[in-house]
């Protein structure tokens, strides 16, 4: 009987043996996985913190972009306005060119010389001074 509980005592060794062997190898699978997995994490961490930067430079780009849209925007208005006043000029112009040459005569008759007049004080009116000095 003696070698019989020998013989489970050993078998239960073994078999304590190989469940400790089972363990370790399970701890240094879960330690491998551990790893990886913070590895894994980390640099999902380093790409989301490179994808928030880009997003930051992209908001001030479109920041940047919506001011010169408006800054043209504006260019346009006032060239649009610019234009129309052109416009309106131009047919001003027009109009007062066909009244001037409706209201002109044909032939302009030859002018007589203009007779000056004495004033009460002795000087000649009616001619032409030249003031320029």
């Amino acid at each position: 009987m003696a070698a019989v509980s020998s013989a489970q005592s050993a078998t239960g060794a073994a078999w304590g043996q190989m469940q400790l062997q089972q363990a370790q190898r399970n701890a240094e699978q879960a330690e491998v996985k551990a790893r990886a997995l913070a590895s894994q994490a980390r640099a999902a961490e380093s790409e989301a913190a490179r994808a928030q930067e880009n997003a930051r430079n992209l908001r001030v780009e479109s920041t940047q972009a919506n001011s010169q849209a408006a800054e043209a925007q504006r260019g346009v208005v006032e060239m649009k306005g610019w234009s129309q006043l052109s416009s309106q000029f131009s047919g001003l112009q027009s109009q007062i060119k066909e009244v001037l040459q409706n209201t002109a005569p044909a032939s302009t008759p030859a002018a007589a010389p203009a007779t000056p007049v004495v004033n009460a004080y002795g000087q000649a009116t009616g001619t032409v001074v030249n003031v320029t000095a």
